[in-house]
């Protein structure tokens, strides 16, 4: 069941195209079982074909992204799929970041903000809110009801 042994055939990458959408999709754990179930291999196994498979599609976007980098005159070191990061270009990182509001302000900096942003598009504050229109007409209109069954009935 386990293809341990060097000498015998090497792992095939070729996948059914089910298995290749799912892990397109990033959904290993269904495309591994699907691929076992199918094929009639050990988990192991398929989780080797699909780590395989993985591996050649990084290679073959890699080779893709550096062509076009080329075409476009980025250097190569600006593309990587690898998730460290060198201390310069993170320095240059976070100078490039947009500032974040620290987390001990409270909610009146976000009402400031928000307030200077819709000042910003020329929004213009309503001097009476429309849920206070509302309660307001909803009160005169109780009031006028109390009044007429008041003089009806009183």
């Amino acid at each position: 069941m386990f293809n341990s042994d060097p000498s015998k055939k090497p792992v095939s990458t070729k996948l059914p195209k089910a298995v290749i959408m799912m892990v397109e999709k990033n959904n290993l754990v269904m495309a591994i079982k699907t691929l076992a179930a199918d094929e009639n291999i050990s988990m192991e196994a398929a989780k080797d074909r699909i780590d395989a498979y993985e591996t050649e599609l990084k290679i073959k976007q890699q080779q893709k992204l550096n062509t076009i980098a080329s075409k476009q005159g980025i250097p190569n070191e600006a593309l990587s799929f690898d998730r460290e990061q060198i201390e310069d270009d993170s320095d240059r990182l976070i100078k490039n970041r947009v500032k974040t509001t620290p987390k001990e302000q409270s909610f009146k900096s976000l009402q400031r903000g928000v307030d200077s942003q819709l000042n910003d598009l020329g929004y213009k504050k309503r001097l009476v809110p429309s849920w206070a229109k509302r309660l307001l007409v909803i009160a005169v209109i109780m009031a006028g009801l109390f009044w007429i069954l008041w003089r009806v009935f009183g």
